[in-house]
């Protein structure tokens, strides 16, 4: 297997790109959480004992822990502990003797004594393993491009995680902030996957063009339908956190983050085709050349949709069959808002990457093809 050696350039645009990574990660634009809450602590779960409770009319448990402590100031100790089950089993956690939990535990709590909640399973130690794997495959198989992929793939999660989502809480804009975060994440991609060239600079014009339209589109879905805010998932949470100004706006910002990565392969398809058809044939006029990457978009684009939907269904089946045992209609679910607001995104999706397909051959023509005299 031949290795490829790293031209300066790309060390030089490696280095830029973990530059900005590590600005983001030390990136703090979050609300001040309680200091009294304790510091994060990993627990061993030694002894479990249920104990049934009623709570507002309804049923719950109560597992009464005994763990003991393994790592910080406190390692070794143990503490007495609880566990909430509720009837919502999607946020519900059993705890069994032998499990690794997370606590908070204050600086001036006492062994045997100080009651500590279990907040959930340590689950970031096999993260980080298999994230680990993840990135040693990368340059194990792409060396130096598996370097460069995995950049974005770093910069989107903390855009999303330090800006996207601190900003939405302040009360900015959803969508224009999904926008932005589109637009920094697009022209990254296209730097570091084309560099400062034609095909990068068309791809992300279509893009961002098609992220306007897909946006108005979106807006407009939303108004026509009056699709609520409050069937989104944990919206609830946020509703009593007093953030009433995330309403429909986080709806259609969904769709934005939702298809602009689907949009960016649709385009680099288009542009990549475009830009090998037009070093075959120089002479190629521009009104052909449009044509061209119509053509070859249209055949991308079949497969990139049902791409979406398929997995946009799968990701949804639950919901789905929830419906069918309660012996709902077709009709009736697309009538629900819940089952309403499904069919609404992907409907929307949709019409993104149509927007996206022949926004990026046009403005491949106009570029790649130079005006003749």
């Amino acid at each position: 297997m031949d290795i490829v050696t790293p031209h300066r350039s790309d060390i030089i645009t490696f280095l830029v790109f973990l530059a900005a990574c590590v600005l983001l990660l030390c990136l703090n634009l979050y609300p001040k959480g309680d200091s009294e809450s304790g510091a994060k602590t990993k627990v061993r779960v030694l002894t479990v004992e249920d104990v049934p409770h009623t709570n507002g009319g309804g049923l719950v448990f109560i597992q009464s822990l005994q763990v003991q402590v393994l790592n910080g100031p406190f390692k070794g100790k143990k503490f007495p502990a609880t566990n909430e089950v509720r009837p919502l089993i999607e946020i519900s956690k059993m705890i069994k003797p032998g499990d690794i939990a997370l606590v908070s535990i204050h600086h001036d709590a006492e062994p045997e004594v100080s009651m500590l909640i279990v907040q959930g399973r340590q689950r970031l130690d096999w993260f980080l393993m298999f994230f680990g794997f993840y990135v040693v495959l990368f340059f194990v198989f792409a060396s130096v491009i598996g370097a460069k992929a995995l950049m974005p793939f770093i910069l989107s999660c903390l855009c999303v995680w330090k800006l996207l989502v601190p900003l939405s809480v302040k009360g900015f804009p959803p969508q224009l902030v999904c926008i932005a975060c589109a637009c920094i994440l697009t022209a990254a991609i296209m730097y570091l996957t084309t560099g400062a060239s034609r095909k990068g600079f068309a791809v992300f014009a279509g893009i961002m063009l098609s992220v306007l339209l897909g946006c108005l589109l979106s807006v407009l879905f939303t108004h026509i339908f009056h699709t609520q805010k409050a069937i989104r998932q944990y919206y609830r949470v946020l509703f009593y956190a007093e953030h009433t100004n995330i309403d429909a706006r986080l709806f259609v910002s969904a769709f934005i983050l939702a298809s602009s990565g689907a949009a960016i392969c649709l385009g680099m398809y288009v542009a990549d085709a475009m830009e090998e058809l037009v070093m075959d044939r120089p002479d190629i006029s521009r009104r052909e050349l449009i044509a061209s990457g119509w053509k070859i978009s249209q055949s991308i684009l079949d497969t990139i949709i049902k791409t979406l939907l398929l997995a946009y269904a799968g990701g949804y089946l639950t919901l789905t069959l929830a419906y069918v045992t309660l012996g709902t209609h077709p009709m009736d679910f697309v009538k629900n808002p819940a089952g309403l607001s499904e069919a609404v995104k992907g409907l929307a999706l949709s019409f993104f990457l149509f927007f996206a397909a022949p926004i990026t051959a046009l403005v491949g023509g106009l570029i790649f093809v130079k005006k003749k005299s």
